[in-house]
């Protein structure tokens, strides 16, 4: 027969597998949120930050003499052990999605470092006369101030995973545009023949686009160093000394390697979650770019004979079960996908954010859950765009110059030379009749041979050094 132990709490006891390193707070949460299928153990990242914080908190009630050194060196121990990774599933079983403003995350937690506190000291699981998840793991301490930092803390400590993917796009999208420099091609707009430009041109414009939301992410991601911890239940420090949030704030800087700071205004702070918004936002931009990039590279993919077929995307899979022979650009495919939950998550940021109430936003569960699934989706996506399609990209430069020199582009060179109503006549005429335009205009327009040749022989754009670049 097992050995178990009862826990008690306001509504009643349940009972517990005796070596539980959960507790009762956590089994009415896995009661109550059978929801998503998404647990916080599906976040090690997240859990970790909340180990860092319970470990500076720790560190701030023993150096303020308000925690037993025995208890304080116990409590720290566990921390570490979450730090590292040595515990998780099944220890952490609650869903993400949940009510209460994040109490069940923190209670299990805070659970799950007493009774890991308490086997460190040679005590059974559930002694919390000698180390108590409320007294003495969460003292000092709020669910609406603990939750909040832990979502900031971990947003930074995951932006240099995202920035890096971010980073090695853009240079991937670099290399193919010094690779495809010389490449002549038609230039689109609205999908109709433009101007000519060169494919590098069109490579190193994508890389332009997304290089600038690296620093444009990281800058809204700074506002995350404010953090409310210290201010406790609603932003006045309720249980916690004058001076708190500064020592605590401080060793929590020294433990995670991350400066944070406490907030001006922390009962502004509890309530508000506009930094949210704004980092939710700089997702939304970058995954808005990657899906028009990824559009393009499938238009210029498409084919391979009866489509564009200006690029050539590595082979990867069977593209149909039914079509031999068949290729699909299913990584492009992947990052539009991927871009539309990102954008989905940011409404759902959105909305949440706007639901808080007075001194407290208690919908920042499901704001945690997006931002760190949409950071998480980005990241690998992004590497997976370049290592699986960007880095393997081939031109077909032969397509590319038979569609340039089939199209009626070079008819807004003539601009300057016959106007732009005639060259607009030859251009019909060239369409009207099928045939090349630069036989409209040897025909029509009375040009010198000498202009004609400068004009169609891309004098234009190959000698302008300034539009490779």
């Amino acid at each position: 027969m097992a050995i178990t132990r009862i826990e008690t709490d306001l509504l009643g006891s349940r009972e517990l597998p005796a070596d539980a390193l959960i507790g009762i707070h956590t089994l009415r949460a896995v009661d109550n949120f059978d929801i998503s299928g998404i647990k916080l153990q599906n976040f090690p990242e997240f859990l970790q930050s909340f180990a860092m914080i319970k470990k500076a908190a720790t560190a701030a009630n023993l150096e303020l003499g308000l925690l037993d050194p025995v208890i304080a060196r116990a409590i720290d121990r566990a921390c570490d052990r979450l730090i590292a990774g040595e515990i998780l599933a099944p220890h952490f079983p609650i869903d993400m999605m949940q009510g209460g403003a994040g109490t069940s995350t923190n209670m299990n937690v805070n659970e799950v470092i007493a009774n890991l506190a308490l086997q460190g000291i040679g005590r059974s699981a559930g002694s919390y006369d000698t180390v108590n998840p409320n007294d003495h793991v969460n003292l000092c301490q709020s669910t609406n101030d603990v939750y909040p930092t832990a979502i900031r803390l971990t947003i930074l400590r995951e932006s240099e995973t995202l920035c890096s993917a971010l980073s090695a796009l853009v240079a991937a999208f670099r290399r193919k545009g010094e690779a495809f420099a010389d490449i002549v091609k038609v230039g689109r707009t609205q999908l109709q023949d433009a101007v000519p430009m060169f494919l590098g041109q069109e490579f190193e414009a994508f890389a332009e686009t997304l290089e600038e939301d690296i620093e444009q992410f990281l800058s809204a991601a700074e506002l995350m160093r404010e953090v409310n911890l210290g201010g406790t239940a609603i932003g006045t420090g309720v249980n916690a000394p004058v001076g708190f949030s500064a020592v605590v704030c401080a060793h929590l800087s020294t433990i995670s390697g991350i400066a944070v700071r406490p907030a001006r205004n922390l009962v502004e702070a509890t309530s508000d979650t506009g930094a949210f918004v704004s980092v939710s936002g700089m997702l939304k931009r970058m995954s808005v770019k990657l899906s028009k990039i990824c559009n393009d590279l499938r238009l210029l993919s498409s084919g391979p004979r009866a489509g564009f077929g200006e690029i050539r995307l590595p082979v990867m899979q069977a593209g149909s079960s039914i079509m031999p022979g068949k290729v699909n650009p299913v990584i492009p495919e992947l990052l539009n996908q991927i871009s539309f939950q990102v954008i989905g998550n940011d409404l759902t940021v959105t909305l949440a954010a706007s639901a808080g109430q007075l001194q407290l936003n208690a919908m920042e569960p499901v704001i945690v859950l997006n931002i760190l699934q949409s950071m998480r989706l980005l990241a690998r996506g992004m590497d997976t765009l370049r290592t699986r399609c960007i880095d393997g990209i081939e031109a077909d430069p032969q397509r590319c110059r038979a569609l340039h020199d089939g199209a009626l582009i070079l008819a807004a060179a003539l601009n300057p030379f016959v106007g732009y109503a005639r060259a607009a006549a030859l251009a019909r005429t060239a369409l009207a009749e099928g045939i090349p335009l630069r036989e409209a205009v040897e025909r029509d327009s009375g040009l010198p041979t000498a202009q004609i040749e400068m004009i169609f022989g891309m004098k234009t754009i190959e000698t302008n050094e300034s539009a490779r670049h």
